[in-house]
């Protein structure tokens, strides 16, 4: 069962979330700077602007200025929101910005005092002058007011309202979380889009990761240019897949070296145990008769020359058949496991053919066996041409043993059948005589295997031939067998042709 992932530990959700938190703080910070500093800066900054206003009609009145004082006023009350009362000393208005201005000071025991006039929360005070914040109870409004004395006598009263202050506050605020929600937004589709430049590559390598957990290492991982952080952990990974490539397969091999060694010991001590059973087994009846044979020498059983004679042809000619018989089944235990190596060359068959009939012509004679060469003169074809011909000779062997008259006649033939689109020839070798038992057509291949148990030693066969020639054909691959005719038997094997 796959195990769902909680979307909240994915990467961009993570993404979203710290981007929004991050714009979240700072808008947060923003609103916080507005409502805490942003009034005491505005407040700071008219403050400035008043003591500027006061020092230029200062100036001016002490000559220091050129220039009409009301034209000068003017835009400076218009541009700060000031309004502006100047009174000499008789108490006679002789500029005010506001009308209404004067009016309010009415209600404040008509200005006797410029320090009465600055009632209220003192913000700074100096000789010449006092800067408060009042408050008009009429219309219900906070002001920063400046009341000074100038260095002619005149009084000067500058004031601004500060309740426009607190609205910008507000307004500034509405705004910044207006931003936030947009920004939030906005950070949505930039997340959404960002995140895939980044996750969409972290989990292709995942998936890569994935894959070379489960030694698949197939897939890559497609690098660019970029000289960046996932580009180069990609290089890294596609490195790393390469050698854990290499490496796995070196350990695949090794492992199969391995095994193969762990086979081949275990192929050699059963070739050792059979081939020491076999021969055991094989050479008991030699041993056994050179045994009594050279008993009988020592004990002088017979003291005529002819009969010691004969005892020792016995012995000498057993001795021989265990050599040939050994000789044969070490042989035939490297053929049946794969300890022998075929020197393949390109020969013509049909003459290896004839060179055992020439062999066996001894055995034919006695057997008053005729022989048929039933091919064409020249059939090449591809193999050892040393073990071919021991194949073809235990076959031609097996032939003159077993080959009977019948229909007055003694007949082995051998033919050849060429089969070009399996590029294949079949050598076939027939003889008359008695069919085989349907029950030995594929025991007979066994070695030592004896249809008739008193046969082997008359005829001084190994009963390995067949055996040798099944190891043989095995280890070409190609097909080999024996097929009951109707007057007799026929062997056959397969072979490569060679044009």
């Amino acid at each position: 069962m796959v195990k769902k992932q909680n979307p909240f530990k994915s990467v961009r959700v993570k993404l979203f979330i710290t981007l929004s938190l991050i714009i979240i703080g700072i808008i947060t910070f923003l609103i916080l700077v507005n409502n805490f500093v942003f009034g005491t800066f505005y407040l700071y900054s008219k403050k400035q602007a008043l003591k500027s206003v006061y020092e230029t009609v200062n100036d001016y009145y002490n000559g220091e200025e050129n220039g009409d004082l009301e034209s000068e006023l003017e835009p400076i009350s218009i541009k700060n929101n000031f309004d502006i009362l100047i009174r000499n000393d008789q108490n006679v208005n002789v500029y005010t910005s506001n009308k209404d201005f004067f009016s309010a000071f009415g209600q404040m025991n008509e200005m006797t005092s410029r320090f009465d006039t600055g009632a209220g929360d003192i913000i700074e005070e100096k000789d010449n002058y006092v800067i408060s914040k009042i408050k008009d109870s009429k219309n219900g409004l906070t002001y920063v007011l400046l009341a000074a004395t100038l260095d002619n006598g005149y009084l000067l009263y500058i004031r601004i309202p500060i309740n426009s202050i607190q609205e910008s506050v507000k307004i500034s605020n509405n705004f910044l979380y207006l931003m936030a929600g947009v920004a939030i937004l906005i950070a949505a589709v930039i997340v959404s889009y960002v995140s895939r430049k980044f996750t969409d590559p972290i989990l292709e390598l995942n998936a890569i990761a994935k894959k070379m957990a489960n030694l698949d290492f197939s897939h890559k991982y497609r690098t660019t240019d970029a000289d960046d952080e996932i580009n180069n952990l990609g290089k890294s990974i596609n490195l790393m897949s390469e050698k854990l490539e290499k490496t796995i397969k070196q350990l695949r091999n090794t492992n199969i070296e391995l095994e193969k060694d762990i086979e081949e010991k275990s192929k050699l001590d059963e070739m050792r145990k059979s081939f020491i059973s076999d021969v055991s087994h094989e050479l008991k009846t030699p041993i056994a008769l050179i045994q009594g044979y050279s008993e009988g020498l020592l004990e002088n059983v017979n003291s005529d020359e002819e009969s010691r004679k004969f005892y020792a042809e016995v012995i000498l000619d057993e001795t021989n058949k265990m050599d040939k018989l050994v000789k044969q089944l070490l042989e035939l235990m490297k053929l049946e496991y794969g300890k022998r190596e075929f020197n393949d060359t390109k020969f013509n068959i049909v003459e290896l053919e004839k060179e055992v009939v020439r062999k066996s012509k001894v055995m034919l004679e006695e057997k008053q066996a005729k022989v048929e060469l039933n091919t064409p003169d020249e059939i090449n074809v591809l193999a050892d041409d040393f073990y071919i011909e021991q194949v073809v000779t235990n076959y031609m062997t097996n032939a003159i043993k077993h080959v009977e008259e019948v229909d007055g006649e003694k007949i082995i033939r051998i033919e050849n059948d060429v089969d070009v689109d399996k590029n294949k020839v079949r050598v076939k070798v027939f003889n008359t005589g008695k069919q085989i038992p349907e029950e030995h057509l594929n025991r007979i291949w066994k070695r030592f295997y004896k249809i008739d148990a008193s046969r082997n030693r008359k005829d001084g066969g190994t009963g390995i031939g067949l055996a040798f020639v099944k190891a043989v054909m095995n280890n070409y691959g190609n097909s080999y067998g024996v097929v009951n005719k109707e007057n007799g038997v026929e062997f056959y094997f397969d072979l490569e042709l060679k044009i």
